[in-house]
């Protein structure tokens, strides 16, 4: 497999959708942007409308009750304008521009002009900084965060599908919004999740009831614990040192 991602590819498998929002949560930092979208499906009742797929990556397949299901899904509601994307795929650096791309294909064909990224960081931190923080563009903020508490974040740059996505947002009129949380080592970082689906409900004004997040890691946690071993294990043979700061 090249290192530069070549030969990488993610086919995307949907029904149509006009939502006007994209949200994604990546199999990445303390899992917890992939917790709260994971939980935010669940919890919105949101139905599967679709699947991605690769051949040139390591894959698992995840299961419940011996059920099987893709590693990554799309969701939605006909009466929410939002489709939910939940990865448990971990995908490397050296592909996470051909992920971002397919994303963004399947965006323009289906006439998706927003995508918001919920997404930890593991920054040294102190309790003061338990919060959400944004990186967006210019039009994101305009339409989204007028007058939201949720600062942007000082300095630094992001890496990854969550970069791809936005460095299309700054060359096109893709409203782009990353919403970042500093994260603790242990996976799930639950805390973290739950900081993220506040500051979801209140940019989009969705009646997210977070409370029985709590139940809901409990049920998952040793899933998300392994989940959350093998992505260490990966990154440890092929990620550099994060270079997120706050």
């Amino acid at each position: 497999m090249a290192p530069d991602g070549q030969g990488v590819t993610f086919e995307i498998t949907a029904e149509p959708e006009r939502a006007a929002t994209l949200v994604c949560g990546f199999s990445r930092f303390g899992l917890a942007g992939l917790t709260a979208v994971d939980y935010l499906a669940d919890h919105l009742e949101m139905e599967p409308i679709g699947h991605v797929r690769t051949a040139e990556l390591p894959a698992i397949t995840p299961f419940e009750a011996g059920e099987p299901r893709h590693h990554t899904r799309l969701f939605s509601r006909e009466d929410l304008d939002v489709v939910v994307l939940v990865n448990e795929l971990f995908v490397p650096l050296f592909a996470a521009d051909a992920l971002a791309r397919s994303i963004l294909e399947w965006m323009d064909g289906n006439a998706i002009g927003e995508v918001a990224v919920l997404a930890g960081v593991p920054v040294a931190h102190g309790p003061e900084e338990h919060r959400v923080f944004h990186v967006a563009t210019g039009d994101y903020r305009e339409r989204r965060l007028d007058g939201v508490d949720i600062p942007g974040m000082g300095n630094g740059f992001l890496d990854g599908v969550n970069a791809s996505l936005l460095s299309r947002g700054m060359d096109t009129d893709l409203r782009t919004g990353i919403f970042l949380t500093p994260v603790h080592a242990q996976a799930p970082d639950v805390e973290a999740a739950l900081r993220l689906i506040d500051g979801f409900e209140t940019v989009y004004g969705l009646d997210v009831d977070s409370g029985p997040l709590e139940e809901f890691a409990t049920e998952v946690q040793q899933y998300y614990r392994e989940l959350a071993s093998r992505l260490q294990n990966v990154e440890q043979r092929q990620i550099p040192e994060d270079r997120m700061y706050m």
